[in-house]
Protein backbone atom coordinates (compact mmCIF):
# COMPACT_ATOMS: atom_id res chain seq x y z
CA UNK A 1 0.00 0.00 0.00
CA UNK A 2 2.88 2.39 0.77
CA UNK A 3 4.27 1.82 -2.74
CA UNK A 4 0.89 2.69 -4.26
CA UNK A 5 0.61 5.84 -2.14
CA UNK A 6 4.13 6.86 -3.15
CA UNK A 7 3.29 6.41 -6.81
CA UNK A 8 0.10 8.43 -6.43
CA UNK A 9 2.00 11.27 -4.73
CA UNK A 10 4.59 11.22 -7.51
CA UNK A 11 1.81 11.33 -10.10
CA UNK A 12 0.18 14.28 -8.32
CA UNK A 13 3.47 16.18 -8.24
CA UNK A 14 4.04 15.49 -11.93
CA UNK A 15 0.53 16.62 -12.87
CA UNK A 16 0.78 19.75 -10.74
CA UNK A 17 4.05 20.72 -12.39
CA UNK A 18 2.72 20.02 -15.88
CA UNK A 19 -0.48 21.98 -15.35
CA UNK A 20 1.44 24.90 -13.82
CA UNK A 21 3.88 24.94 -16.76
CA UNK A 22 1.06 25.04 -19.31
CA UNK A 23 -0.79 27.69 -17.31
CA UNK A 24 2.32 29.88 -17.08
CA UNK A 25 2.68 29.72 -20.86
CA UNK A 26 -0.96 30.71 -21.32
CA UNK A 27 -1.85 34.36 -21.99
CA UNK A 28 -4.48 34.10 -19.21
CA UNK A 29 -3.15 31.60 -16.64
CA UNK A 30 -5.97 32.03 -14.13
CA UNK A 31 -8.64 31.48 -16.77
CA UNK A 32 -6.78 28.41 -18.08
CA UNK A 33 -6.53 26.91 -14.57
CA UNK A 34 -10.19 27.59 -13.84
CA UNK A 35 -11.39 26.03 -17.08
CA UNK A 36 -9.03 23.07 -16.75
CA UNK A 37 -10.13 22.46 -13.15
CA UNK A 38 -13.76 22.49 -14.27
CA UNK A 39 -12.96 19.97 -17.02
CA UNK A 40 -11.16 17.67 -14.57
CA UNK A 41 -14.08 17.86 -12.14
CA UNK A 42 -16.52 17.04 -14.96
CA UNK A 43 -14.47 13.97 -15.90
CA UNK A 44 -14.36 12.82 -12.28
CA UNK A 45 -18.12 13.26 -11.97
CA UNK A 46 -18.80 11.19 -15.10
CA UNK A 47 -16.15 8.46 -14.90
CA UNK A 48 -17.35 4.92 -14.33
CA UNK A 49 -15.92 3.48 -11.11
CA UNK A 50 -15.99 -0.29 -10.83
CA UNK A 51 -14.76 -2.63 -8.13
CA UNK A 52 -16.03 -0.52 -5.26
CA UNK A 53 -19.29 -0.67 -3.37
CA UNK A 54 -19.04 2.95 -2.24
CA UNK A 55 -18.44 4.87 -5.46
CA UNK A 56 -19.67 8.12 -3.89
CA UNK A 57 -16.82 8.06 -1.37
CA UNK A 58 -14.26 7.31 -4.11
CA UNK A 59 -15.64 10.13 -6.28
CA UNK A 60 -15.62 12.61 -3.37
CA UNK A 61 -12.02 11.70 -2.58
CA UNK A 62 -11.02 12.20 -6.23
CA UNK A 63 -12.76 15.59 -6.35
CA UNK A 64 -11.06 16.66 -3.12
CA UNK A 65 -7.68 15.59 -4.51
CA UNK A 66 -8.26 17.55 -7.73
CA UNK A 67 -9.29 20.64 -5.75
CA UNK A 68 -6.20 20.28 -3.56
CA UNK A 69 -3.93 20.02 -6.60
CA UNK A 70 -5.34 23.18 -8.14
CA UNK A 71 -5.33 24.94 -4.76
CA UNK A 72 -1.57 24.39 -4.47
CA UNK A 73 -0.85 26.25 -7.69
CA UNK A 74 0.16 29.87 -7.49
CA UNK A 75 2.21 32.18 -9.68
CA UNK A 76 5.97 31.59 -9.49
CA UNK A 77 7.97 33.83 -7.22
CA UNK A 78 9.60 36.83 -8.86
CA UNK A 79 12.30 37.01 -6.18
CA UNK A 80 15.72 35.93 -7.41
CA UNK A 81 17.30 32.93 -5.74
CA UNK A 82 20.07 33.84 -3.33
CA UNK A 83 23.50 32.32 -3.93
Amino acid sequence: MDELNGRMIACQILLTGLIAKVANNSPEPLRFLTEFRDEVRAVINQIRISGSHDTTRVRQSALATADELFGLMKPPSTAEAED
